[in-house]
């Protein structure tokens, strides 16, 4: 709908023509930073087929008729508006917008559906319901597949499985963010939830590194990911070989004694005492000498015997047990050292506790290893033996090449610290996937499976939309041929003439006669010299006109949400009844349901217009139809809202007189200035009574009450009479009652009395509302929708 012809709502072309011939209604909006209502923005919620909205001129319901017009719209942009199942309808909009554009020289045509031939008809039709019935399927197949950001069908399943398994990921990233968290920067997703979803998911399909545990992952990552890491020094080697052969030297296990063919050799092995004699020589220079035993003077003979004892060869091997003794101690020392000085300079990699521990047992044994040697030394005829050395030597041996194996390592990673890095990372990688590995292929399985759904679902909305675009070309092309302008001129003209407008007409204009002209009986343009008033129900019987058809040769019947803003402005009383009750027929249709307009809104500040839109005969009293919403738009301190109502929140002065007579605890003084006030208004607006004839038809103190009701014609409301009834009791009330319906009855008028007083069926209440409207206007009435064929 071109907006210049009539305010509809502004949707993008593809999404308009696919739902041009279905959809349901408007469920809710939210008007906000629009004129005067606030940023937070006001709501109306649970929109229902019928919504009246009653608030004063300038309390802000022309600002809610344009959005409806034009939710696209600029000024609109912190508006919105929720269709059912997602599914916008046309929305025709009669507002001062609607007016300005359309009361033009030449009015565009509006095409509506002529006299048919029944299998044309039967045509349309069925080209209709194919369209409905792809709109359907397609709204079936979409609330399915869903929304991914309101969290709806499959795809709000998969925004939920996806999230969930973020979470959880994420998890899995805080866990070993302090270890990893270089890999993590490496990858870029340390900071981002997403990101590092995608790349446990990436290297789930790609990553077949060999799997390495948590502590060597996080040793290689100490080094590789070091700020300035650079080569180590190896531990310098343990070169033990000299003092493991000291252990095994001969000499230490030879027994070190004399000549054996010495007279007294054989007295020395006997007593077992070389070493004591050779210790006792030391202490004799010469024969003379006191003996070191005995302290007699030692003979020359038997020292020379014992010098000879102690030969040549005795000596040679008591030389060779110092040089053990010496070579030991040398040796023991250097040991001792270099154990030492690695205590001290352990390097990156030795464990420096253990390697304690293994020194001090080395030290032990060497200190052992000492005290034997210096034994030999004295008492070298004693076979000795030294304490192994193997055991702690390997131990230590074990330390150092450990360490040096990891500083060799290291130093790998250093030359070639690019690859490292990355061949890190990739391990790391593996590791967290395999953490995670239950979870992850439960995560895929069930992706796999909402993503064969929405796949299929997807491919079939496809079909339906080709499907649909088939059936809609193929029901413009049908509508086309059967469409036209002049049946709504006719229509408008008829209306015109029925209620007395017979100064004006429209007429076809255009080259093609698809315009229309407002011109006088004599052919002239009468556009300029209209009233207001004129001006008002001629656009306003456009715009009727208008919603029951298009303004294209197609889409004559496409399902639509019709607007109501203040109708009746600048009428006069007599045609505000006509308005009223052609938009009643609308609000019957939305409610109904049985025809293209599927949802309706009346705005207005006229509280007399109000109550005859509003007024349904099946509304339960102090209640509401289910169709059907209430809102009072008002204005405070410059800012507009919107408040809901459970029943209808307006009522006029003269249904407040009406329910005073309802009332079963009426006031006796007050009860007859009602009555009265009630006939003067009433028959005020009906007009051309005989009140003489109505008195004529009652007798005797009857007749007398009539009078006084009806005596407001000549005085007033209020004259001397009033006086007479002032304190009536209640047999007086009584009989004011019967007279006063009495009255409605002699006139004919028994319907309204019904109707107000709440006894009237609906067959009866639409009956009367078409009377007194044909009463009003001097014309034959029509039948009512009701009563209708």
């Amino acid at each position: 709908m071109n907006q210049t012809v009539a305010q509809s709502n502004s949707v993008p072309l593809d999404r308009k023509q696919l739902q041009m011939h279905g959809g349901t209604m408007l469920e809710n909006l939210q008007i906000a930073q629009v004129a005067s209502y606030p940023a937070a923005g006001i709501p109306l919620n649970d929109l229902r087929a019928v919504n009246f909205l009653f608030g004063t001129n300038g309390s802000g319901k022309t600002s809610i008729s344009r959005l409806i017009a034009d939710a696209n719209a600029p000024a609109h942009g912190n508006c919105t508006m929720g269709w059912k199942n997602n599914q916008p309808l046309e929305t025709f909009v009669y507002n001062s917008n609607f007016v300005e554009h359309n009361f033009t020289p030449q009015m565009r045509g509006i095409f509506t559906l002529g006299e048919v031939a029944r299998e044309k008809s039967e045509a349309i039709e069925q080209a209709r319901a194919k369209v409905t019935d792809a709109l359907t399927h397609i709204a079936q197949l979409e609330g399915t597949l869903g929304d991914a950001a309101a969290g709806t069908g499959k795809q709000g399943d998969l925004a939920a499985l996806r999230q969930q398994f973020e979470n959880e990921c994420w998890t899995l990233k805080t866990t070993y963010d302090a270890a990893f968290k270089e890999a993590f920067e490496r990858a870029r997703v340390r900071g981002a939830r997403a990101k590092f979803c995608d790349k446990v998911l990436e290297e789930k399909l790609g990553n077949s590194a060999n799997l390495s545990t948590f502590a060597e992952l996080q040793t290689r990552a100490a080094t590789v990911y070091a700020e300035g890491v650079l080569r180590v020094a190896l531990l310098p080697a343990f070169d033990t070989s000299e003092l493991r052969q000291l252990g095994s030297d001969p000499i230490l296990a030879k027994k070190v004694v004399g000549r054996e063919d010495i007279d007294i050799a054989a007295l020395v092995r006997k007593l077992g005492n070389s070493d004591w004699v050779r210790t006792g020589l030391d202490y004799v220079e010469k024969a003379g000498d006191p003996c070191p035993f005995c302290q007699k003077p030692l003979e020359d003979d038997l020292l020379g015997k014992l010098r000879a004892f102690f030969d040549e060869a005795y000596g040679n091997d008591m030389l060779a047990v110092g040089r053990l003794v010496d070579a030991h101690a040398i040796y023991a020392d250097r040991c001792r050292q270099y154990l030492d000085d690695i205590t001290e300079n352990p390097g990156n990699f030795l464990d420096v506790a253990i390697f304690r521990v293994a020194a001090d047992r080395l030290k032990s044994l060497l200190l052992l290893n000492a005290a034997i040697v210096e034994r030999k030394r004295k008492e070298p005829s004693a076979p000795l033996a030294m304490e192994s050395l193997e055991g702690a030597i390997a131990e230590i041996d074990l330390l150092l090449s450990t360490a040096n194996e990891q500083a060799n390592r290291h130093n790998a990673l250093v030359d070639n610290l690019a690859t490292e890095k990355a061949s890190l990372s990739t391990d790391i990688w593996r590791f967290l996937i395999e953490e995670k590995k239950d979870l992850i292929d439960r995560y895929l399985s069930d992706k796999r499976g909402l993503d064969g759904a929405v796949t299929g679902i997807s491919a079939r909305l496809a079909t339906l939309k080709t499907e649909l675009q088939t059936a809609q070309e193929a029901l413009v092309e049908l509508e086309r041929g059967v469409t036209s302008v002049r049946p709504a001129v006719t229509k408008i003209n008829n209306t015109l003439a029925s209620f007395g407008f017979n100064s004006f007409q429209l007429d076809t204009a255009g080259d093609r006669g698809q315009l229309y002209k407002i011109v006088r009986a004599d052919g002239s343009d009468a556009r300029d010299t209209l009233s207001e008033g004129e001006r008002s129900f001629i656009t306003f019987l456009y715009f009727y006109h208008l919603i029951q058809g298009s303004i294209s040769e197609s889409g004559t019947q496409s399902d639509r949400v019709v607007v109501f803003d203040d109708p009746v402005s600048s009428l006069d009383s007599d045609v505000l009844f006509i308005v009223s009750a052609l938009v009643k027929r609308v609000l019957d249709e939305a409610t109904t349901g049985t025809g293209r307009i599927k949802q309706a809104f009346v705005l207005t500040h006229n509280i007399y217009f109000h109550k005859e839109v509003t007024y349904n005969s099946r509304r339960p009293k102090g209640g509401r139809l289910s169709s059907e919403t209430f809102w009072i738009v008002r204005k405070r301190e410059g800012v507009s809202t919107v408040e809901k109502h459970e029943t209808n929140p307006v009522r006029t002065s003269y249904e407040l007189l009406w329910s005073e007579v309802r009332n079963p605890n009426r006031s006796t003084v007050t009860i007859q200035n009602v009555l009265r006030r009630i006939l003067e208004y009433y028959f005020t607006i009906l007009g051309n009574m005989d009140k003489d004839d109505v008195i004529n038809r009652f007798e005797g103190r009857d007749q007398q009450v009539c009078s006084s009701l009806f005596s407001w014609i000549n005085d007033g409301s209020h004259n001397f009479t009033d006086d007479v009834y002032v304190s009536a009791d209640a047999e007086t009330v009584e009989r004011y009652l019967r007279v006063f319906k009495r009255i409605f009855d002699e006139t004919n008028h028994q319907a309204h009395y019904a109707m107000m007083i709440g006894d009237e069926d609906p067959v009866t209440a639409a009956i009367a509302e078409v009377v007194l409207l044909a009463d009003v206007a001097g014309t034959p009435p029509e039948p009512p929708p009701a009563m209708s064929a």
